[in-house]
């Protein structure tokens, strides 16, 4: 195993406190998200709901939780699932957000694979409809065009309802550790890029 040195060990700094926002199957040891907790100095996530896991309700609510015990600027890292999460989140809550990063969102619209929950099941836990609405502060949408959950053209209607930056990093499929994302240093990247932007006074 590589040993890190001190300057690998640092913290990465930001103004804003980095929520992360994981999909349906919570927190992953190798997942790209959990690795990037590691490494944040400021950096929240939201904890897995302990009842009535696929309720969309519950994990809204969970977001919020976390939400109200941060002070000051929030970056949302969401991914898959926690990204509809998110989209839920900013048309039941206001309160400032610096930026949000999402990345790969599933479309409720196309069955999933079998290992997933049906579109029928995710209406009935409040799933869909997925609110349309711009969202009220910066986000960069990050698509993959091979995601066995979504098709590009998709997700790239999501972020122009949403008004969000479209990123796309071509056949990365669903962006997690079975598509070969562990370690992502392009997030890092984009939390900088949304910890920079100035917010009207």
């Amino acid at each position: 195993m590589a040993k890190f040195t001190g300057v690998e060990m640092e913290k990465i700094q930001t103004k804003a406190t980095i929520l992360i926002i994981p999909g349906l199957r919570d927190h992953i040891p190798e997942h790209w998200q959990t690795i990037l907790e590691t490494k944040l100095a400021k950096v929240r996530s939201v904890p897995p709901v302990q009842t009535n896991k696929l309720n969309c309700e519950n994990r809204v609510a969970a977001i919020q939780a976390q939400l109200e015990q941060i002070q000051g600027p929030v970056i949302l890292v969401a991914h898959s699932a926690g990204v509809l999460m998110t989209i839920h989140w900013a048309a039941k809550y206001q309160r400032p957000i610096q930026g949000a990063l999402l990345v790969a969102p599933p479309d409720l619209n196309e069955s999933w694979p079998e290992n997933y929950p049906s579109p029928t099941v995710l209406h009935q836990e409040g799933w869909s409809p997925l609110p349309g609405q711009a969202l009220p502060f910066p986000s960069i949408l990050v698509a993959s065009t091979n995601d066995h959950l979504a098709r590009y053209e998709a997700v790239s209607e999501m972020a122009e309802k949403w008004g969000s930056q479209l990123v796309n990093l071509g056949e990365v499929g669903h962006l997690n550790p079975a598509s070969g994302f562990g370690y992502w240093p392009l997030a890092e990247q984009f939390i900088q890029q949304l910890d920079q932007v100035e917010q009207p006074a």
